[in-house]
């Protein structure tokens, strides 16, 4: 026997939920409770309306679908936005009843779109989720989110990772290492700790006010993520400062073997040191030969200069999910999927036409 219940707020959840995210977590802490806290707290509109979806079963919590809508909306999407380079259905194990149970509650629902991004397209969790909802009736679509590279390490040391790196990045880091700290009374911290963490926030949004970047759309919600990995040990925020004067600032998340580069910035009057560079570089020699992880993740985004530190690319793909029982989503769904195929159909057409001429 198995039952599904909904909650519209974390702290409502039955405690059993924890050891399923706790779980999840062990692939990613963007599937953690901690991560899903701080985003609701301070990365989502006041318009958002959690809608959870808890799969119980004889032997207790099998599955939790972290979900969102808009008062109003007909749409309904995953707990996740630019923010998030992971989403996935939080499930213990790869449990086709909770997820086919998860699917089914949200498809019986009159929402016109129900949206889930970005996942990780080579999970089976992947494929089982669009085949489950398309076993509902639904009009399913998969979309491209984004590149994401990342670093196999196979246990090698910095050094021995340092040799992998392109000759270009190789000699810059050797020469602008030597002018930075010859010319400008420079040093680099790693603040990993609760009790250093005001300051460390402090330099980190000086530096990124000073940077190229936009301004965050949601304030609070970088303090509050720096926090949060302080408080669980994941933090490792690098700074340089030239003098008293923070100049680069990097927040990177380790947990589990895995270090992810989540935010990088540098103050712009002070480009030509490439401190940037060079921070990436110290914050590489620790993780790799201090906390010995086994893989460095660079989340969202095809950037060019992030083939030159990493090793390998995946995708992340989203999924959509068109409702046929309401006009809305009926409409919509059956447009996109009648332009997907007449995109491919032109495409073949090219193709074949090229192929003839090439003849």
């Amino acid at each position: 026997m198995s039952s599904l219940a909904i909650y519209e707020h974390l702290d409502d959840l039955p405690q059993a939920c924890e050891s399923l995210f706790d779980a999840a977590g062990k692939t990613s802490f963007f599937l953690t409770l901690p991560w899903c806290r701080n985003l609701v707290r301070t990365g989502l509109p006041e318009a958002a309306r959690l809608r959870i979806y808890v799969a119980n079963g004889e032997n207790g919590v099998k599955g939790v679908l972290p979900m969102m809508s808009a008062a109003g909306s007909r749409r309904l999407e995953a707990v996740s936005n630019y923010y998030t380079s992971l989403f996935m259905p939080i499930l213990g194990e790869t449990d086709d009843a909770a997820l086919g149970s998860l699917v089914e509650a949200v498809s019986s629902e009159r929402w016109d779109r129900i949206d889930l991004h970005p996942m990780d397209a080579d999970s089976p969790v992947f494929e089982q989720c669009a085949e489950a909802f398309r076993s509902c009736g639904m009009i399913v679509l998969p979309y491209f989110c984004f590149g994401n590279w990342y670093l196999k390490l196979d246990g090698r040391s910095y050094g021995e990772y340092f040799e992998t790196l392109p000759s270009k990045l190789k000699n810059t880091l050797k020469r602008k290492t030597k002018q930075l700290h010859a010319a400008n009374q420079a040093r680099m911290e790693i603040v990993t700790e609760v009790g250093e963490i005001d300051a460390a926030i402090a330099a980190y949004e000086k530096v990124y006010n000073s940077s190229w970047k936009v301004p965050e759309p949601y304030p609070e919600f970088m303090p509050g993520l720096i926090r949060t990995c302080a408080e669980q040990g994941w933090l490792r925020l690098g700074l340089v400062f030239i003098g008293a004067e923070p100049v680069a600032a990097q927040v990177w998340i380790v947990k589990d073997g895995i270090a992810a580069i989540y935010k990088l910035a540098y103050d712009e009057r002070f480009s030509k040191l490439s401190a940037g560079s060079i921070l990436t570089a110290g914050l590489m020699r620790h993780v790799i030969d201090v906390d010995r992880v086994n893989e460095v993740d660079y989340l969202t985004g095809d950037d060019d200069y992030k083939r030159d530190w990493m090793s390998h690319r995946r995708e992340r793909w989203g999924l959509s999910a068109y409702n046929r029982r309401t006009l809305r989503g009926f409409c919509m769904g059956t447009a996109l999927q009648m332009a997907g195929f007449a995109r491919r159909f032109l495409g073949d057409r090219k193709r074949a036409s090229t192929d003839v001429r090439l003849k």
